[in-house]
């Protein structure tokens, strides 16, 4: 089965927890509009070169990269194009989710591995462990990714030890 790589929006690929006067490295700021009927824009940073270096890693373990954010449908046309992703498919969080998103994103990985960007893994401990143990033996990375900091090369280096590791027969 393919695994996975599932990415959070803000956090992760939006510091959104940066100091205004100290944005990250390699971060550019985005001016999104919130919708296609409002003026109000939304002001985030993002980094250009993450889009490649995701599709990078993905590529030879052949593994797919989807949204796991409450951005939902709106990370494929807002955010992905803003970093050189193209459309994915999207983990739909309809409702309230007693659980966060561990409910939804078990019910989307079907049993497949999974690697995971977020920055709220902390909020559900008791779900967070539930899902982590959701099967025996299925390779499951949860990557915490500070809000302040947004996704750095370490965060892209464990990505890369986890597929060699899933990659070894």
């Amino acid at each position: 089965m393919r695994p996975l790589i599932l990415l959070d929006v803000d956090g992760p690929l939006s510091p959104w927890a940066a100091p205004r006067h100290a944005k990250p490295a390699g971060y550019v700021e985005q001016s999104l509009r919130l919708s296609r009927w409002s003026r109000r824009r939304l002001r985030i940073w993002l980094n250009p070169a993450h889009g490649p270096t995701l599709l990078a890693l993905a590529s030879p373990a052949k593994a797919e990269l989807a949204w796991a954010t409450s951005w939902e449908h709106r990370a494929n046309r807002q955010v992905g194009p803003a970093i050189g992703l193209p459309p994915l498919p999207v983990i739909e969080f309809a409702g309230p989710q007693p659980s966060w998103k561990f409910g939804p994103v078990a019910r989307f990985a079907a049993g497949r591995p999974l690697a995971w960007f977020d920055d709220d893994f902390d909020l559900f401990p008791e779900a967070r462990r539930a899902f982590v143990e959701r099967r025996a033996g299925l390779e499951t990375e949860l990557i915490p990714v500070d809000a302040h900091t947004g996704l750095t090369g370490e965060h892209f280096e464990r990505l890369e030890a986890w597929l060699r590791k899933i990659d070894q027969p």
